[in-house]
């Protein structure tokens, strides 16, 4: 077996030891091990990206042909929007992992109750419960 699909069977033993945990076990040592690992493998992916598109922006050349020139800057540019997308979630994956330090993550910043592991197994950077996040949302619709 390779060390990818280990990797990945450890992974889902471990997100399955977390979702069968008693309550009173949310956010232990562990736990908060297991979420800081998620999220310096992710800050590291997304830094990897970077290096890629950097690279790819470097060496692109320029073709005399303008359909290829403009397919070139279409290219660039939806690269450059997915990168601007990362790194907004680079941003949210430093605050979360800042977070873990101050000991306050995994619990709402609004209701101060847990937000959840199958929410966090889900999206590692929430800082909100998923009914405060509801609601912001409703407030985001109605007044833009």
């Amino acid at each position: 077996m390779n060390m990818d699909k280990l990797a990945g069977r450890v992974d889902a033993e471990t997100e399955a030891t977390l979702l069968s945990a008693p309550p009173e076990q949310y956010m232990s040592s562990g736990q908060l091990a297991f979420f800081r690992r998620r999220l310096l493998e992710e800050e590291q992916a997304l830094l990897s990206a970077v290096k890629t598109t950097t690279g790819h922006l470097q060496e692109s050349a320029t073709s005399s042909d303008w359909n290829d020139r403009a397919s070139a800057e279409e290219e660039h540019t939806l690269e450059l929007r997915v990168r601007d997308r990362e790194r907004k979630l680079l941003q949210k994956i430093r605050e979360a992992l800042k977070r873990i330090d101050e000991g306050n993550y995994g619990w709402c910043e609004e209701t101060g109750e847990p937000i959840g592991i199958p929410r966090l197994l889900a999206r590692p950077t929430a800082a909100l419960c998923l009914e405060a996040q509801e609601r912001r949302e409703l407030v985001k619709r109605r007044f833009g």
